[in-house]
């Protein structure tokens, strides 16, 4: 890669990285390419060159938060032993990423589901396919645990995952708006309690 490759890669990056941290505190529809421009002390038309319509910007912005999510909750538990263990890696990682990460910046896949949820178009089926994915993956995880005999065999897999996924919203909830820095504690209380519920 030549030097102004790299140079064009990083700048992009960059852009990406600052309307990642807008949507965070404004939302998605608060992105603007005038707006990210300001911030780096970039033109609009240098912003244009390197990412697009504002609306590529907004969907670059929902693919890169998936990305960072993906890597530090589903990624590493990949190296655990298909199941329970699996699964307990997972919900370990997502509770610890909720305390370390979206308690002070918050949750691009929440925010944006309350901001989408009566909208339709583009960007609301980009953000629905990241969550419907990670929900998919999520489930199949689920169905592993129960295929090799750890969980219940009648435990229907969307319904832990949906409860896994009340645990973290109630977490987030109650750290960001509550301000309890106690909510990581008692997620992984929640989800033991929860779980032991599903054990074979």
């Amino acid at each position: 890669m030549d030097a102004k490759t790299q140079k064009s890669e990083l700048t992009r990056a960059a852009i990406v990285g600052a309307a990642l941290d807008l949507a965070l505190a404004e939302g998605l529809e608060a992105i603007s390419l005038q707006v990210i421009a300001s911030r780096l002390g970039l033109s609009k038309s240098g912003v244009f060159s390197r990412v697009g319509s504002r609306e590529a910007l907004q969907k670059a912005v929902i693919e890169e938060y998936g990305r960072g999510f993906l890597a530090d909750v589903f990624v590493p538990a990949m190296q655990k032993p298909k199941g329970l263990a699996r699964l307990n890696d997972i919900v370990a990682r997502w509770i610890a990423r909720t305390r370390d990460v979206e308690a002070q910046t918050g949750c691009l896949y929440v925010a944006g589901a309350f901001e989408f949820d009566d909208r339709e178009g583009e960007l609301r089926d980009v953000l629905l396919g990241e969550i419907t994915r990670w929900r998919a993956a999520l489930r199949r995880t689920v169905t592993l645990a129960i295929e090799a005999g750890e969980l219940k065999a009648d435990t229907e897999p969307a319904q832990l995952v949906s409860e896994i996924n009340g645990i973290m919203m109630n977490q987030l909830h109650d750290a960001r708006f509550l301000r309890d820095p106690h909510t990581a504690d008692r997620a992984t209380q929640t989800w033991q309690r929860l779980l032991s519920s599903y054990l074979a």
